[in-house]
């Protein structure tokens, strides 16, 4: 008995040590504010992405502070504003943003993020890469794949039915994007929307997700995620893992 207690303390020790070498591969920062419509996704998603970060093998600091952005931004290898616009950061929190992507930081985009006021930090506009206008209510529509060659489409069937908040955007900066997915404009109701707003379709041409460089940074962007139980389905979760892990590695993109 004593050998088997001894050998099963020996193994123990031995998967504690090994654990204990494993080393994460980068550093995600993720900003969650609840907001007047967005707050119910929080715990959900800081569960959602604790279990992706244990799963592959990255640290995570998810965090509704944004006072984080007066510290060592260059410790993390991207910085995600999940439902969090950049509004919400204060001029000197801006200016340190800014000069982690100069100095070649990364940033993901996700949901209620995009939409920030006109004028209000231009240079965030141009980060998101699309201003986000009116957009028609919460429907069931088909997701198209346009970049079958990007990690945030991996896993994606080519027509995804999936229900969300179709924004509709504006290009008022000529930022060149690349488009990741698409919506068929056909399988929903473009001017279904809240009362006193009107809204008009964009067309074959309607971005809902999408890539680009800023500065000297990776930016991924998503206009997906407008509820909180899209955070426990497994589609949209290896769609958002594989913008982290393009942002924050540059890798995974086949050319």
């Amino acid at each position: 008995m004593r050998r088997i207690t001894r050998a099963l303390g020996a193994a123990l020790l031995l998967a504690a040590a090994a654990d204990g070498m494993a080393e994460d591969q980068f550093k995600l920062l993720v900003l969650a504010m609840p907001g007047k419509y967005h707050y119910e996704y929080i715990p959900i998603a800081r569960d959602s992405l604790e279990r992706m970060a244990k799963l592959h093998a990255f640290e995570l600091t998810y965090t509704n502070k944004p006072q984080v952005f007066e510290g060592d931004l260059t410790q993390y290898a991207a910085v995600m504003f999940l439902n969090t616009p950049g509004e919400e950061l204060n001029a000197a929190q801006r200016a340190k943003f800014e000069a982690y992507m100069r100095g070649g930081g990364n940033a993901i985009v996700v949901h209620r993020a995009a939409i920030t006021p006109p004028n209000d930090w231009v240079w965030y506009e141009k980060m998101v890469g699309r201003s986000v206008g009116p957009h028609p209510k919460l429907q069931t529509g088909v997701v198209t794949v346009v970049d079958q060659n990007f990690p945030a489409t991996f896993g994606l069937p080519a027509r995804w039915i999936w229900s969300d908040e179709f924004y509709v955007t504006t290009n008022p900066y000529q930022v060149k994007i690349d488009t990741v997915l698409s919506v068929d404009e056909s399988s929903y109701d473009t001017t279904k929307i809240w009362p006193g707003q009107t809204v008009k379709g964009m067309g074959k041409d309607h971005p809902i997700a999408w890539h680009h460089r800023h500065e000297q940074g990776r930016v991924f962007v998503t206009t997906l995620g407008h509820n909180g139980e899209m955070y426990r389905d497994p589609q949209y979760l290896n769609h958002l893992l594989g913008g982290i892990y393009w942002s924050a590695t540059g890798l995974g993109q086949k050319r």
